[in-house]
């Protein structure tokens, strides 16, 4: 794909990020939120999702949260979920949980270059995503304690956004299976996190 490609859809996943947030998450502190998202201080809408893996490009932190909250709509919606589960949320608590699970990757990630050999043997420098630290709380934590400075969470959806790693991450397996029982939302953005990591995105395939 093209770089005028990838920076036409970066701009429309930018305008429907900031369209859902506006219409969907209104408590109070949420437009200051917003605001700093969309500050020269934040790379939330330049920033790769990763170093390696699933949308590891420009713009791939705003898509995967996008897809992360399609894939949790769709989840909640489903008749087995809601009617068998009882498994219902507003639609302000499903957008903060989607669309602010990973702010702990915001001006997190920093370019560099190495040196890579092109096709005709010769040594270029070749850009590719580092990583660089200055508020090393770790993942799902440092997520709720970004958005806790502006607004208040409420249980659930700190929970889920804590816990959205799932058992992929380095959380206590006792710790991450009852925050899944307990608060369902953790289950359903945990699932959501994956589907939108591994199929929506995820590595080309061959």
């Amino acid at each position: 794909m093209s770089d005028i490609n990838y920076t036409a859809r970066a701009a429309e996943n930018r305008q429907r990020f900031i369209d859902i947030f506006k219409s969907k998450i209104t408590r109070e502190g949420s437009e200051k939120l917003l605001a700093f998202l969309t500050s020269d201080g934040c790379d939330f809408f330049t920033a790769p999702a990763s170093t390696r893996y699933h949308g590891n490009y420009e713009g791939g932190l705003c898509e995967h949260s996008l897809n992360v909250y399609d894939a949790l709509v769709d989840i909640l919606a489903r008749p087995r979920v809601r009617d068998l589960y009882g498994i219902s949320y507003s639609d302000e608590s499903i957008a903060i949980a989607a669309l602010l699970h990973d702010l702990c990757k915001v001006n997190f990630y920093k370019v560099s270059t190495r040196n890579v050999k092109n096709e005709q043997g010769r040594w270029e420098a070749v850009p590719f995503y580092t990583i660089e630290d200055n508020l090393p709380y770790g993942h799902g934590e440092k997520s709720v304690y970004i958005v806790s400075g502006y607004m208040r969470l409420t249980r659930d959806e700190a929970f889920a956004i804590r816990y959205h790693m799932g058992f992929s991450g380095p959380e206590d397996p006792g710790n991450v299976g009852k925050a899944l029982e307990m608060f369902p939302l953790a289950w359903a953005l945990c699932v959501a996190d994956m589907e939108a990591a591994y199929f929506m995105e995820g590595s080309p395939k061959k």
